[in-house]
């Protein structure tokens, strides 16, 4: 493979990470020198240092040389690992430090998702006991009281090195937030609800920000094959790359993330994913406008190939974004919604084929700036749930977290309603594989009528009727 085709796979995958990668944030592909992907042949062992032995569908992560891999006859083909260095990998976020929490003693009127999906009501069914989410993420802080109970630290791992181990938000907050969505614990007086809040949460850390592999491709699809090996029901995935090309190296990460999905798949796991932030019609997406080369203009894509990874990969249930307008004015001044929870985010992915189901992600209008309960009035459109603050000690070393909650929007937001929702399916109903899972949230789903159908694929997530 030329060093050509390398070059031009980098600058379209490095254009916008969607999904949990901030489509507003500048994202940048790198390319690893010594790390390689390498399709194997056979039952061969390569003569490398073997990082991941992915050898249950047929490939290996190896650090080594690419000339040593080309003589290789183990080796069918290979290519570089590609890590990305992102920034704040939500849609919108809004702090809680302005917060006035001296009203409420409980977050749940906050929590608009939860109301609109009534997940008290599904409660009275099930609570998702007895089911196993996996969130391969930036890390989940498993000292936050809404999430501790529900954590397998033991069999949570940390994919990137950095040595922080898991149960930590080394990679920041992010992951913190969707695990909260899934299933933070209703035990206490405080707090916040997970869509199903006793499901048991693993934390798969594929991003550090403190010297780890920061969103290594080969992490991704390792962290999703474990996912598997552990038995977990349902992994959730905000993350994703868009625009790629099916070209090309496009081809082959292609290949192996769907090897990976498909084997994850058969082995009973469901794999939830964000649908991205980039505003786009995935299925018409030839001759769109998108920032390819992340220089802040806008480049027209051309050649009809091109897809977002991993929501348009095999087996995955791509999820959209949706969310209400004015909710604060609804929560404080007794107004009516300008828009509905079911309202499609503005700057969510849509596609009628690479949709499966919307799920509430959050929305916002900025011109709602009106201070509403301390915060700026559109803040109350994002989701509300568990985040983190990390903290580091004066040489920039990881030195702890301190809990907290928080707003964020994006199909990040989206994906872990419909995980929980997958969650509580499987509670009353431990005999379903994933496909079963996947049908089930689909059949209940309906299409709002004021909306296509290229928002919510099979429709909006509904979680009584799939219950």
């Amino acid at each position: 493979m030329t060093d050509h085709s390398r070059r031009k796979f980098l600058k379209v995958s490095g254009a916008a990470l969607g999904g949990a990668f901030a489509a507003s944030s500048t994202v940048t592909a790198m390319e690893s020198r010594e790390r390689f992907i390498v399709k194997l042949r056979g039952n061969r062992s390569p003569n490398a240092e073997v990082l991941y032995d992915l050898s249950e569908i047929g490939y290996a992560v190896v650090k080594g040389s690419e000339s040593a891999l080309e003589t290789d006859k183990a080796v069918k083909s290979h290519a570089p690992d590609i890590s990305f260095d992102v920034s704040d990998p939500a849609r919108k976020s809004v702090s809680t430090d302005a917060l006035d929490e001296s009203t409420d003693d409980s977050f749940y009127s906050y929590q608009w998702d939860k109301q609109d999906l009534d997940v008290p009501t599904a409660h009275e069914t099930t609570t998702g006991e007895g089911s196993r989410v996996a969130v391969i993420d930036s890390g989940i802080d498993a000292t936050h009281p809404d999430l501790a109970p529900n954590v397998n630290v033991d069999l949570s791992q940390d994919f990137t090195g950095d040595g922080l181990g898991a149960g930590v938000p080394g990679g920041g907050d992010h992951g913190t937030h969707v695990a909260g969505i899934v299933g933070a614990s209703n035990a206490g007086d405080t707090g916040v609800i997970g869509t199903a809040p006793d499901t048991e949460l693993v934390d798969y850390r594929v991003f550090s920000n403190f010297g780890g592999e920061n969103g290594a491709f080969s992490i991704v699809v390792a962290a999703v094959l474990q996912a598997a090996a552990d038995d977990c029901d349902v992994a959730n995935l905000s993350l994703g790359a868009y625009p790629i090309s099916r070209k090309g190296l496009g081809s082959f990460y292609g290949g192996f993330l769907n090897k990976a999905m498909t084997y994850a798949n058969k082995e009973g796991t469901l794999l939830v994913i964000s649908a991205g932030n980039d505003a786009v019609d995935l299925q018409h997406d030839n001759g769109q406008r998108v920032d390819v080369d992340g220089d802040g203009e806008l480049e027209t894509l051309e050649g009809g190939h091109w897809i977002s990874l991993p929501n348009e990969g095999a087996q995955a249930m791509s999820v959209s974004a949706t969310g209400p307008v004015g909710y604060g004015y609804s929560l404080f001044a007794d107004q009516e919604l300008v828009e509905p929870p079911e309202t499609p985010a503005k700057y969510t992915n849509y596609g009628t084929n690479a949709v499966d189901i919307g799920a509430p992600g959050g929305n916002y209008d900025l011109s709602m700036t009106d201070p509403l309960g301390g915060v700026p009035a559109y803040a109350w459109d994002l989701v509300f749930n568990t985040v983190t603050t990390v903290l580091t000690d004066d040489e920039g070393n990881y030195a702890g977290s301190v809990p907290g909650w928080g707003w964020k929007a994006g199909t990040s937001m989206a994906a872990p309603n419909v995980a929980g929702a997958a969650a509580l399916v499987k509670s009353v109903n431990p005999g379903y594989n994933a496909n079963q899972l996947e049908s089930t949230l689909k059949r209940a789903a309906d299409v709002p009528e004021a909306y296509g159908k290229e928002y919510y694929g099979s429709g909006y997530l509904n979680v009584l009727d799939a219950l």
